[in-house]
C-alpha cells in the first residue's frame, strides 16, 4: 500500500535505493505512454511505422547525449505505446569518484559505430535538473517530447513513471539488446501490446 508524505498518499519509488543513478553503468529504460495509448505509430509486417508523435520521440531520444555529459546511447526502439532504450553513463574516473561497485560499460558503447547524427546544439526544451542522473535524463526527455507535441497540436501523454534496470554484465546486455531489436517482430506477444495502465 502506498505510504504517506505530508498527509498525502504516494507510490514508493521503483528505484534501487542503494544505487547512485548518476554513476557509471548501462541502464535499460522503458517509458510508456499514458494508458498505453498507441501514440507512436503501428507495427506493419514486423516493422515499426512511426507517427508524427513517434518521430518526435525518436528524434529527442537521439538528442539525449547532447544535453548530458558522459552519456551515450546503445540500442533503442520506439514502439506504438512505449520506448525501450539503453542509456550508458561513462564518466572518467578520478580519485574522488572511483568506486569498485561501478558497472563496466566499455562493451556497451556502440553509439559511435551506429553513425547516429548528434545535434550540434542542445535543444532548449531540455531541462537539466542539475544532476546527470537517469531520472533527470528521462524527465527532460519526456518534457521535450510533450512540449513538441503540444506545440504541433498532437494528441499525446506520458505515463507518470518509468522503469529502469541496471545491466549487470555483458551476457545480460546482449540479451536485452536482442530483446529491443526483435521487439517489433514479437509485438503481438509483448506484454505492452494491449492498452493497459498497470505498468509501473
Amino acid at each position: 500500500m502506498p505510504g504517506k508524505y505530508q498527509n498525502k498518499y504516494r507510490i514508493p519509488s521503483a528505484r534501487l535505493q542503494t544505487w547512485d543513478y548518476g554513476s557509471n553503468g548501462a541502464y535499460f529504460i522503458t517509458v510508456c505512454t499514458l494508458k498505453r495509448e498507441h501514440y507512436f505509430g503501428h507495427i506493419i509486417n514486423g516493422n515499426m511505422e512511426l507517427s508524427d508523435q513517434g518521430k518526435l520521440a525518436n528524434k529527442h531520444w537521439l538528442e539525449i547525449p547532447g544535453h548530458f555529459s558522459f552519456v551515450m546511447l546503445d540500442e533503442f526502439i520506439v514502439m506504438p505505446n512505449h520506448i525501450h532504450g539503453i542509456i550508458v553513463i561513462d564518466k572518467p574516473f578520478d580519485n574522488e569518484n572511483f568506486t569498485n561497485d561501478a558497472v563496466e560499460t566499455g562493451h556497451a558503447l556502440s553509439l559511435q559505430s551506429q553513425q547516429y547524427e548528434q545535434p550540434k546544439q542542445p535543444h532548449l526544451r531540455f531541462r537539466n535538473q542539475g544532476k546527470n542522473t537517469i531520472s533527470a535524463m528521462v524527465g527532460s526527455y519526456k518534457s521535450a517530447v510533450t512540449k513538441c507535441c503540444n506545440e504541433n497540436k498532437l494528441r499525446f501523454g506520458w505515463q507518470s513513471r518509468f522503469h529502469d534496470h541496471i545491466i549487470r554484465d555483458t551476457e545480460e546486455l546482449h540479451r536485452i539488446k536482442n530483446y529491443i531489436v526483435s521487439n517489433p517482430a514479437n509485438w503481438e506477444e509483448d506484454k505492452f501490446f494491449k492498452n493497459d495502465s498497470s505498468f509501473v
